[in-house]
């Protein structure tokens, strides 16, 4: 039997990893999330996107891993449910992909990529998501 002798040297290249099988790492990311906290998620829906287009006047270089739109759970008041859509949670592949060299972290990257917009439709703010290590 032959041993590679380049196995263990990290790749240079993002690590390829196909949709379904990121898809499935997202979808156990929120299944860590605990259940009362995922309880309290009131109207919101995840996404994943291949990757963050950034908005007319944002720095074209712009690199997202995720991102939430919609308000904050700390400041909806009664206005909020009148017809309001869904907060929006999206977790973008390629630019998880392309800081990744390995499927573990992958799976690392994309778990503290949900909890992060997971925090931001808590309330928390990034400052504090940094303080934590979840930045």
């Amino acid at each position: 039997m032959h041993h590679n002798p380049l196995a263990g040297i990290p790749s240079f290249l993002p690590f390829s990893m196909g949709e379904e099988e990121f898809d499935a790492a997202v979808q156990a990311a929120i299944a860590r999330i605990p259940a009362d906290i995922r309880a309290e998620m009131d109207n919101v829906a995840i996404f994943i996107a291949d990757d963050y287009q950034p908005a007319h006047g944002e720095h074209p270089d712009t690199v997202l891993l995720g991102l939430y739109e919609g308000t904050p759970l700390t400041e909806r008041d009664s206005w909020w449910e009148a017809g309001s859509l869904p907060d929006r949670i999206t977790i973008f592949r390629q630019p998880i992909l392309d800081i990744c060299h390995s499927r573990e972290e992958v799976i690392h990257e994309v778990t503290v990529t949900v909890v992060h917009e997971i925090a931001h439709h808590f309330g928390i703010s990034d400052e504090r998501l940094h303080d934590l290590g979840w930045g």
